[in-house]
């Protein structure tokens, strides 16, 4: 195996360089992607504990719109958000903070396809630069992260690969099992996985 697509994880990178030969590494954007959306939510959970007990409950109700992007949101949910970026200089900094990383992804994507890798790691330089100058320490968290998994994070875009497709296998999956109230045969929960998948001809092995 030359090529593994992994989440940050320490202990899976270890365990695949010794058992398959050191491969190339390859960060999966989902999972180095939602280090920014999880200091955004650190923020907001941190900030609102200010609040008047009213907005708390309905920033937290409105959560998913801080983390929706911008140019998705209509006019009613924008308004619901600049509402409470309104309350909290760190919620609209987190929240800008986010926005820049998610248009550097964007940008990043079309330029590792077209072989302009320097563009993509001077668009992640430049972001880390905004979060320096940032006084959030949840954001300094996050790009601590990615400094350390950098190599396998410019990977994911050099290379265009990620694991969209069994990350959504997992899912449905889980969502399987959870619907079955449980199997006391594996074999039938097999079967039910793969009668669903529809892998008649399965060429790899599952379980």
């Amino acid at each position: 195996m030359k090529t593994v697509v992994m989440d940050l994880s320490y202990t899976f990178k270890s365990a695949v360089q010794k058992a398959l030969g050191h491969p190339l590494i390859i960060g999966d954007p989902f999972h180095f992607c939602r280090y920014i959306y999880w200091a955004l939510e650190g923020v907001r959970r941190r900030v609102q504990k200010a609040f008047h007990p009213y907005h708390r409950k309905r920033c937290k109700r409105i959560k998913h719109l801080f983390q929706k992007e911008r140019e998705r949101l209509d006019d009613k949910q924008k308004k619901k958000v600049e509402r409470y970026l309104e309350l909290s200089p760190d919620l609209r900094e987190a929240y800008e903070l986010k926005e820049h990383f998610r248009q550097w992804y964007q940008e990043a994507k079309m330029q590792g396809r077209e072989g302009r890798m320097s563009e993509v790691k001077q668009g992640l330089y430049a972001f880390y630069r905004r979060v320096e100058a940032s006084p959030l320490k949840e954001f300094h968290r996050a790009i601590q992260t990615l400094k350390n998994w950098q190599t396998e994070i410019l990977n994911s875009f050099a290379f265009g690969l990620n694991n969209g497709f069994i990350e959504g296998l997992n899912n449905q999956t889980k969502v399987i099992k959870r619907n079955a109230f449980g199997f006391r045969r594996y074999d039938r929960l097999r079967n039910r996985i793969l009668l669903h998948h529809q892998f008649k001809h399965q060429t790899f092995g599952v379980g």
